[in-house]
């Protein structure tokens, strides 16, 4: 299994989205990416993140940057989630865990006292290069895709 970090190609996937569309990484090349793995539609904290990142994405697409947010829920989760907060992030559907497993983003957490196996809030900036540029565990989720807006705003100015 290749290693998840900065500098890395990023794993390619194709999967569904939301807009009934597939997503494929590939076809991203020449312009950053932000992927944005979330545990789950419609819960609390995946619910706030997602909303964070719509409010901002007016300026990562000044930045030419892309916005995906990506779970385990099925198209139609995602298609009443995104109707139901208005979200403008794409939504790509992963019950199989393809792009979850190669981001390395599954595994033994802890919430709330409890340990479980599942997917562990985990984002991602891919450069336009197809490589991976920034990676956040995701543990405070408010303010975050601030801080990766504003690492987007330097890998394009860079």
């Amino acid at each position: 299994m290749t290693r998840i970090v900065i500098g890395n190609e990023a794993p390619g996937f194709t999967l569904p989205t939301d807009r009934n569309e597939l997503f494929r990484l590939s076809d991203r090349k020449g312009s950053p990416v932000v992927l944005v793995f979330y545990p789950r539609d419609d819960t609390e904290g995946c619910t706030i993140e997602n909303i964070e990142f719509t409010r901002l994405m007016p300026e990562f697409k000044k930045l030419g940057a892309e916005v995906v947010g990506i779970s385990p829920d099925s198209v139609a989760d995602h298609c009443a989630f995104r109707d139901k907060y208005g979200l403008g992030l794409t939504l790509v559907a992963d019950p199989e865990r393809q792009a979850i497993e190669a981001y390395e983003v599954w595994g033994s957490k802890t919430t709330f006292g409890h340990d479980y196996v599942g997917l562990i809030r985990t984002t991602f900036l891919v450069g336009p290069d197809g490589r991976i540029a920034g990676i956040w565990r995701v543990n405070r989720i408010k303010n975050h895709a601030a801080d990766v807006l504003e690492a987007a705003r330097a890998l394009v100015a860079a």
